[in-house]
């Protein structure tokens, strides 16, 4: 029988070679020096060195996380680069357009800012509201008004975001919302919400912080109850935009009666009669949203508008989200009536149609207010990355370090196993 056809046979009293795991200590860490001193007590050098490798594998592949994220940074700082120079250029396209623009008539404009400055001033009148104020404040310290903590996500008051053409209509849409609509604060966010007003342990409203703090700062003290708008919590029109429109109106379907003709007097829905400044026409939210779609859908609906009361009465088969008239008539959701002498004197200021620029103008801003929005994602991508990043690198240092004191402690395995290795070769 040849030496190939013999079974080779263990003898019955062979120890097999035992690979120990490491043992974890109470941080959760692997404890190798623990490990290291069983391994050399059981004389298993075989383990070591499959221990070795296995811990040089985690390193190794800890390491690979560290560069996947480091170039994951890379490409977004290159992303942000590219945005931060497309926004500069179209910002020198803009300035162009508006130098090219100064020779036209001054008078609309003139025109819009004496109405802004009159609604301001009406809502100054109401000094112990929420609302006076925010304009107080704004009045006080213009822009930067915005960027303290307490108000940096606070958009305005319903009354200041929107503006209308006709100075009738404008009163009528005020009055349709009432006062308390009117001056209610808008907010991004529910955490912007939050900053307004706090409260002590027993849940009573903290009077040296928020809105309440800020008023007695400027001395004026805030009285009753307010209203705060949360536009990220709105639930934004489903529907499309009529095509090329640079107020981005909502394409809503014009009513119709049971004989399936155009209600007589029907001017349009008032959600789409309202003007919104560029700024808030796109991403006033972190999702995108802009605030005809979220804040005035919300607020107006498919609220119609009719030329006289006649022509509202005549059409109220195809009313379902209420109803105005250019005559003053108004009906409330579930046609409730309003009746009586109107008494909201706060509305809507002027709208300025800027209708000496470009139908380009328009598109610029647009774009420019889409690429800040992906501007300010890719920024809070990156600083996501770098916390991982940071979190990768601490980590690989333990481990890296474990790694290192493993070989040292079990250095005289490793160099006999270099040995019989090159012995065989």
């Amino acid at each position: 029988m040849s030496i190939n056809d013999e079974k080779v046979k263990l003898p019955i009293n062979a120890n097999p070679i035992v690979v120990h795991e490491p043992r974890f200590n109470q941080g959760g860490q692997a404890d190798y020096y623990s490990f290291a001193r069983d391994t050399i007590q059981n004389g298993t050098a075989e383990a070591t060195i499959y221990n070795s490798k296995k811990l040089e594998d985690v390193v190794h592949e800890m390491g690979l996380k560290i560069k996947q994220h480091e170039e994951n940074i890379k490409f977004l700082k290159t992303q942000k680069n590219g945005l931060d120079n497309s926004i500069l250029d179209m910002q020198v396209a803009l300035g162009k357009y508006q130098t090219e623009s100064e020779s036209g008539p001054e008078n609309e404009e003139l025109s819009h800012v004496l109405s802004e400055q009159e609604t301001i001033e009406q809502i100054l009148r109401y000094e112990k509201s929420a609302a006076g104020i925010w304009c107080q404040l704004k009045t006080r310290h213009g822009t930067q008004a915005s960027h303290l903590p307490l108000t940096k996500d606070v958009l305005g008051i319903v009354a200041m975001l929107g503006k209308v053409d006709d100075d009738n209509l404008s009163r009528l849409l005020s009055d349709y919302l009432g006062l308390e609509t009117m001056l209610a604060i808008v907010c991004k966010t529910y955490d912007g919400i939050k900053a307004l007003e706090t409260y002590d342990k027993e849940g009573y409203i903290n009077k040296t912080s928020g809105f309440h703090g800020l008023g007695s700062s400027i001395g004026r003290s805030l009285d009753g109850r307010f209203l705060v708008i949360c536009v990220e919590n709105l639930r934004p029109y489903g529907g499309e935009f009529i095509a090329d429109d640079p107020q981005r109106r909502l394409d809503i379907l014009k009513p119709r009666l049971p004989n399936g003709e155009s209600p007589p007097g029907f001017l349009g829905f008032a959600v789409n009669m309202v003007s919104i400044d560029s700024v808030n026409l796109y991403c006033a939210t972190s999702s995108g949203y802009g605030l005809r779609e979220t804040l005035f859908y919300n607020l107006f609906s498919r609220l119609h508008v009719y030329r006289t009361r006649a022509d509202m009465l005549q059409a109220l088969p195809c009313i379902r989200d209420g109803a105005i008239s250019l005559d003053g008539g108004i009906i409330k959701h579930n046609n409730v009536f309003v009746l009586g002498k109107r008494e909201v004197d706060l509305k809507f200021p002027k709208s300025f149609a800027k209708s000496n620029l470009p139908q380009d103008y328009f598109e610029i801003e647009r774009q420019i207010k889409e690429m800040k929005w992906k501007k300010e994602r890719t920024v809070e991508d990156m600083q996501r990355e770098q916390a991982l990043l940071d979190h990768a690198r601490f980590n690989f240092g333990i481990k890296k370090e474990e790694y290192l004191k493993f070989l040292a402690q079990n250095s005289s395995y490793t160099r006999q196993h270099s040995f019989k290795q090159e012995g065989s070769a």
